[in-house]
């Protein structure tokens, strides 16, 4: 039997549960639970984000959705083909994934947005399930550093011999790594990561995924 990607009720976590109980009570019509991956079932595109955001992903249930990170996250999925719409409202908005799905490293909300090491390597067996099952060829883009290193633990690799950085590239065997500045509000807002800067990695992460795809290649 396979390993599963997710677990709706889990409660691995202590800390987390905990957050989520209190979460719960005073957002009473937040999701305030683990947060499902988003996206087509066998994507050539996994993005991995961090966890949760308080107000994003845990109140509408779907990664990177209700919060800044996601505005220019889902505009660029739509402006590269991987979005059918450039904005993400809601579950219910009708808006799908092409080729592509979106998880993160920890799947619940975090205090501070600030998950523990310890919670991080918790909730890895999720995300090496989901890694495991990408077709050979595909790409993972991994959106800030703990989510490189998140990826790297999944696939059984040390973060020591692959270093974080903006536009970076790894081949990690059958699949290929890229990594992304984090879209957050903080990155965005300071000049770390411009819209162009991030609009170049989707514009890459095409063009690995159409080399991939021709057999002549």
């Amino acid at each position: 039997m396979k390993p599963p990607v997710f677990d709706p009720d889990c409660r691995a976590c202590p800390r987390l549960s905990q957050f989520l109980d209190q979460v719960r009570r005073e957002y009473p019509d937040y999701h305030a639970a683990p947060v499902a991956p988003f996206g087509v079932e066998r994507p050539r595109l996994l993005l991995v984000g961090l966890a949760p955001g308080m107000h994003g992903a845990n109140a509408s249930g779907r990664p990177f959705t209700g919060d800044h990170a996601g505005i220019l996250l889902y505009r660029t999925l739509h402006q590269y083909g991987f979005a059918s719409a450039a904005e993400s409202i809601g579950q219910d908005d009708g808006l799908q994934l092409i080729d592509c799905r979106i998880t993160n490293a920890v799947k619940c909300l975090p205090p501070q947005n600030k998950p523990s090491g310890e919670e991080i390597r918790r909730c890895n067996a999720f995300l090496a399930a989901e890694l495991a099952g990408l077709a050979d060829g595909s790409l993972v883009l991994a959106l800030g550093a703990i989510a490189h290193q998140a990826v790297l633990r999944g696939l059984g690799l040390r973060p020591a011999q692959y270093k974080f950085g903006h536009a970076a590239e790894h081949q990690l065997g059958r699949l290929r790594l890229i990594d992304s500045y984090h879209c957050s509000r903080y990155n965005t807002q300071t000049g770390r990561l411009s819209a162009p800067m991030f609009a170049a990695v989707f514009a890459r992460a095409q063009e690995i995924l159409a080399q991939s795809a021709d057999p002549g290649h």
